[in-house]
């Protein structure tokens, strides 16, 4: 089902949009650290950036920090050079001290649309989350449309003083958008959780529940597993076995240094099927890291 993920574009033919495979839908997350003004000052950042998002149909970014609202239209518009057609959802301003952050979703309108209504910020009334998750509802582009899969995304940047409580939060926070309408039981809790497999413990009390990351590191530096996407099976049976770490020296030749302007972290993603699966997965899934290039 996901043999044509290697019809992506090497990185000399970026000229052209990039073509994705129609079998898979390619969600990833992407902590873009400190993403403001500054970082939108350097067009060989920013040209790193939008190939990566080039790659995806959905990118859940986190650590947008500016004070200007035109930050993610500038940054889409460049996406969107090569012909694409990125859109973006942008949350509100979150934080409990005046560094605040944002979360945003850009997706391909060629391949995703969302319901924008559904869009917004997880009730938090105990304040248990420095920044509580951003959620929205997409489906694929397909015919026929009521074969498309649907789901929730729930972008989430958890503060790392406070690991296990806000673990323990966003279990809840899973739990709640499950019910959160009674024909969307696809939850994708994805973003960048400061904490690994190993420390998911809360996740256990989610029934069937999984991870797409485990045995790879995540932040550029290559020593820390921080980023993942959090499913639960056999509810979200439309996830493919294959997820990755774009590393972003490699994809791209980057020298260390160069790399950690874009960011601390490198993106990760992972494939689900464009059609809503009934029924348990009849996909055999290998679980293994696969490279996009």
């Amino acid at each position: 089902m996901i043999c044509c993920l290697a019809v992506l574009l090497p990185a000399a033919a970026f000229a052209q949009p990039v073509v994705k495979p129609w079998d898979a839908v390619l969600i990833a997350s992407f902590n873009i650290q400190v993403f403001g003004e500054s970082k939108l000052a350097k067009p060989q950042v920013v040209e790193v950036l939008a190939r990566v998002v080039r790659k995806f149909d959905i990118v859940a970014i986190q650590e947008v920090r500016a004070k200007s609202d035109d930050i993610i239209p500038r940054f889409v518009q460049a996406v969107n050079a090569d012909g694409s057609r990125y859109h973006y959802l942008i949350g509100p301003r979150e934080g409990r001290t005046s560094s605040k952050e944002q979360y945003v979703f850009v997706y391909d309108t060629t391949r995703v649309e969302v319901d924008a209504a559904s869009a917004g910020v997880f009730p938090d009334p105990s304040d248990r989350l420095h920044r509580p998750p951003m959620c929205a509802r997409f489906r694929t582009r397909i015919m026929p449309a009521q074969a498309a899969f649907s789901f929730w995304l729930v972008n989430t940047h958890t503060d790392p003083d406070e690991v296990p409580q806000e673990l323990a939060a966003l279990t809840d926070v899973f739990l709640g958008m499950q019910s959160a309408r009674p024909d969307e039981d696809d939850v994708i809790l994805l973003g960048d959780m400061n904490a690994g497999p190993p420390e998911f413990k809360s996740y256990q009390r989610i029934p069937g529940v999984g991870w797409a990351v485990s045995g790879a590191t995540t932040n550029t530096r290559r020593t820390k597993t921080y980023d993942n996407l959090v499913f639960a099976r056999p509810a979200t049976s439309e996830y493919l076995g294959v997820w990755g770490v774009l590393d972003l020296q490699s994809t791209f030749g980057l020298p260390l240094d160069n790399a950690l302007e874009v960011s601390d972290h490198n993106p990760v993603w992972a494939a689900f099927h464009p059609c809503e699966i009934g029924g348990p997965q009849t996909i055999p899934l290998a679980s293994q890291p696969t490279t996009i290039r």
